[in-house]
């Protein structure tokens, strides 16, 4: 198989970088960097009918994935997570078509082991053997993990509230764990402070170009798996947000590749009441979110209070004509509990504000009940033991 891979671009003002050599974020703008793809070319040689011969991971779309070499991935099996369809956790939220995709599946656990692969792997190829990030929970365990497997070192900086789980499983797969007072924004200056002190190269969400690149396998499986027609709704618990702007990066490069056609789901990002710097921004009309101030939830992965990627968020949100949506810690531990007595899913907080979100949504017309509405569950409910 055959990488397409041209080249890197500044998502902001347009400016082009090399795809062999490391880099972060715009030189020029400060901006997130996406890999670029020759799609023209890999539309004559690549097929969605291939897909049926291939391993059921996320590397099935390799032609579309930033690794060279197939020798430099380094994975776990992550990807190609199963959708279910709800009956009755539909009936109590008042929608008829309620699908959960479930990441929770994924190995680590989340969703995270999607956008670590990618990153880790790339980085191996480009001769990184030392990495560093924070984390408010889930990515530290996927980066020590697929770090361990490459054998790289992998430093990580957390809050010191962060889920016991997380921290074990840093420590467990090899990581250098440091813990923080304050938030996933004060753990992520100390990482770039260290990174620099000791050589290592920072892969922060979307401030290097290519952990989008693995969770943007979450939208191919989605049109993959639903026989190349989107839903027509998608709820995503947004910290970050690399999961909502992969999936939109996904749904454009299969439009150039004629898998689908120019229908997209509306976008709904979940999140909440003590940190919600999206929604604010949505509700304002603002391109930028500005930082939340004391940030506060148990969902560990919505406790972001700034996103570098906001304006790719927010501009995914209004194209599609969806919006931004918040809930209350009380909601999502409730919601925790119904999901798993109705469907059997465990799923995590960040996962249960989804099923809250469309709940609300559906309840003041804005998603109606005939809609087909997917909910992604980020990771397993198992991971947060100590927190609900």
């Amino acid at each position: 198989m055959k990488s397409f891979l041209t080249h890197l671009e500044c998502t902001y003002c347009g400016k082009v970088f090399s795809s062999e050599e490391p880099h972060r974020l715009c030189d020029d703008c400060g901006k997130v960097l996406y890999p670029r793809y020759d799609i023209s070319s890999a539309r004559k040689s690549l097929k969605k009918e291939d897909l049926l011969y291939r391993s059921s991971n996320m590397w099935r779309y390799f032609e579309m994935m930033p690794i060279i070499n197939e020798s430099n991935i380094v994975t776990l099996g992550e990807g190609f997570t199963p959708i279910f369809k709800t009956g009755r956790l539909g009936e109590r939220i008042g929608a008829d078509h309620v699908l959960v995709k479930d990441e929770g599946i994924n190995p680590t656990a989340s969703f995270k082991a999607r956008g670590l692969s990618a990153a880790v792997s790339k980085a191996k190829e480009l001769g990184i053997m030392r990495l560093s990030m924070p984390s408010a929970g889930n990515a530290a365990g996927a980066m020590t993990s697929y770090a361990a497997r490459a054998g790289m070192e992998a430093y990580v900086y957390m809050p010191k509230d962060a889920p016991e789980a997380n921290k074990k499983e840093v420590l467990i797969t090899g990581g250098i764990l440091t813990l923080v007072d304050g938030l996933i924004s004060d753990a992520g200056v100390i990482s770039r402070q260290k990174a620099s002190e000791l050589d290592l190269f920072d892969i922060s969400t979307l401030q290097e170009p290519y952990r989008v690149e693995g969770k943007k396998t979450m939208g191919y499986e989605i049109a993959e798996q639903l026989n190349w027609q989107l839903p027509e709704v998608i709820v995503y618990p947004t910290g970050g947000g690399t999961g909502i702007v992969g999936m939109w990066k996904a749904f454009q490069e299969m439009e150039e590749l004629g898998w689908i056609d120019s229908f997209r789901p509306r976008m709904f990002a979940v999140q909440s009441e003590g940190c919600a710097p999206i929604v604010r921004a949505f509700d304002g009309g603002d391109e930028f979110a500005e930082p939340w101030q004391d940030a506060s939830t148990i969902a560990a992965g919505i406790r972001v209070p700034s996103a570098i990627g906001d304006y790719l968020i927010l501009d995914a949100l209004r194209t599609s004509n969806g919006g931004a949506v918040t809930v209350s810690d009380n909601e999502i531990l409730n919601m925790m509990e119904v999901v798993a007595s109705l469907e059997g899913l465990f799923i995590c907080p960040e996962g249960a504000a989804t099923a809250v979100a469309l709940e609300k949504l559906v309840a003041e017309g804005t998603v109606s009940k005939s809609e087909r509405s997917l909910l992604l569950n980020t990771g397993s409910g198992l991971k947060y033991l100590d927190v609900i």
